[in-house]
């Protein structure tokens, strides 16, 4: 018997999404950042090229079914019995948020219900519960995802975590072959197969607990309520039909899974906290007597202006910056100081904030604040406006310079140093692509041998923005 879906469609009607915003990333300009252009007003739109995080995964999972709301049932059908069938089931899982997502989903499995096991025991013929059944199904549903977990905890929360609760519903289409046994027999009662385009549309939501055991591998329990929308999935069709007033047979689904998060990036985004990319954990190593002043929020940029009154979240690092954050232009020429060689004297941007015609005097190094991902060697889109301005520098200059590439003190040295180097041809490349004579750059790569901050060795021993700013390029005259 089909069941009118039309108050089971609305019922599994998915969520409205909600949004999350992961990185904030720096917009691609070509002229220096400064007053003007940096802060909220530099920040571009979220795109794939720009994520730093996994959105897609497969998983796995195996499990055993039972009949519950059926003429035959799996659990005490009145001999004290409960038969144990087995499921399985293989997904494609899309991350749309930190706490929305979609699976694709195959299922196949079989489940055992009625009075005896008919794959162990026989029918004996002696009463009207003399009889078993078995039912084999296949089904292709698509469910949502939410992940709970995220979408109540707070988005500030920087502690890591390692549980998370899943909410699951959707519908798909099921096929079966449902086998009766009684005092006649073992047969063949109700077959529903794609071939005959007869696949049963049905329902399920449940919910799994997952526990990440690795950045790449997820571990999770999930327990389903399967609606078939048909009376007959069971075996008993009309024979018996203990139940008449049953218009479905339902069944429950217990399953433990793996999950294996795809992509190139440490953390997958059912995983990622939406503001880790603003803030920085909070790691004090100072004298135990020295009085810290511990911003609620946080200090994104490590300008040393709280989040909670700093106007410009992204400072560049080393920049001077006033009482509510922004980075200092003390001549208002549109070039912050940091990157001003003429501070007190305003000057077009095109001549590094100097007046037309003046000198520019640097023998060391230049243009710092280049940093890198965690074994990466990709040019952040924060990267780019340093990057531009060294253009401008590198033609406007009569010198030749080396593009020097570090990393942190994270694994062995030898891959370290590739690392380097691989950083340091990347900008190079950039430099080049973008009109430097290839004549006046030459990559070197020094691996952790050339720490801006040497206490960092082991990493363990810094913040996080210690690090980060360990894995960088900078210029170096020669």
């Amino acid at each position: 018997m089909k069941l009118n879906l039309a108050s089971f469609a609305l019922a599994l009607t998915l969520p409205a999404v909600v949004f999350a915003q992961d990185s904030i990333a720096v917009a691609m300009t070509d002229g220096y950042p400064n007053t003007y252009s940096s802060g909220s007003a530099n920040v571009s739109p979220f795109t794939q090229d720009s994520k730093r995080f996994n959105d897609w995964s497969v998983s796995i999972g195996a499990g055993v079914p039972f009949l519950i709301s059926s003429d035959l049932t799996s659990i005490n059908n009145g001999n004290g019995k409960t038969l144990f069938g087995y499921s399985a089931y293989l997904s494609v899982d899309k991350a749309i948020t930190h706490a929305f997502g979609l699976k694709l989903q195959y299922d196949r499995g079989e489940t055992r219900q009625g009075f005896f096991n008919t794959k162990t025991d026989d029918a004996t013929g002696t009463g009207y519960q003399d009889v078993g059944a078995r039912t084999q199904y296949d089904a292709v549903s698509l469910l949502g995802d939410i992940n709970f977990s995220n979408l109540l905890r707070r988005v500030d929360n920087k502690s890591p975590y390692r549980w998370a609760l899943h909410g699951y519903a959707g519908i798909g289409s099921i096929g079966y072959r449902a086998y009766v046994e009684d005092a006649a027999g073992q047969r063949l009662v109700t077959e529903v197969k794609p071939s005959t385009k007869t696949w049963s549309l049905f329902g399920q939501a449940g919910a799994g607990l997952k526990y990440k055991i690795s950045n790449r591998v997820d571990l999770e329990g999930r327990l389903m309520y399967v609606v078939t929308t048909d009376d007959t999935f069971d075996g008993g069709g009309t024979q018996y039909n203990y139940r008449e007033e049953q218009t479905s047979d339902n069944f429950l689904n217990a399953t433990l899974g793996l999950s294996f998060n795809l992509g190139k990036h440490q953390s997958h985004l059912m995983w990622h906290d939406p503001l880790q990319e603003i803030y920085y954990k909070l790691d004090v190593l100072a004298d135990k007597n020295q009085d810290i002043e511990v911003c609620k929020k946080g200090d994104a940029d490590n300008d040393g202006v709280c989040d909670d009154w700093d106007r410009q979240l992204d400072t560049p690092a080393g920049a001077r910056v006033d009482g509510a954050g922004v980075a200092l232009d003390t001549d208002l020429d549109g070039v912050i100081d940091l990157y001003d060689k003429c501070v007190t004297v305003p000057g077009p941007v095109e001549n590094n904030g100097c007046p037309t015609g003046s000198t520019i005097s640097d023998n060391t190094r230049v243009l710092e604040g280049i940093e890198f991902d965690l074994d990466s060697d990709r040019i952040l889109p924060s990267n780019t406006p340093i990057l531009n301005n060294a253009v401008n520098y590198i033609n406007s200059s009569n010198g030749n310079y080396n593009v020097v590439g570090g990393t942190d003190t994270r694994a062995s040295d030898a891959y370290n140093q590739r690392l380097s180097e691989r950083r340091a041809n990347t900008v190079k490349n950039y430099l080049i692509q973008n009109g430097v004579d290839a004549n006046k750059l030459n990559a070197v790569g020094r691996g952790e041998k050339d720490l801006k901050y040497p206490e960092c060795n082991p990493a363990t021993k810094c913040p996080e923005w210690k690090n980060r700013a360990n894995r960088r390029v900078y210029f170096e005259a020669k």
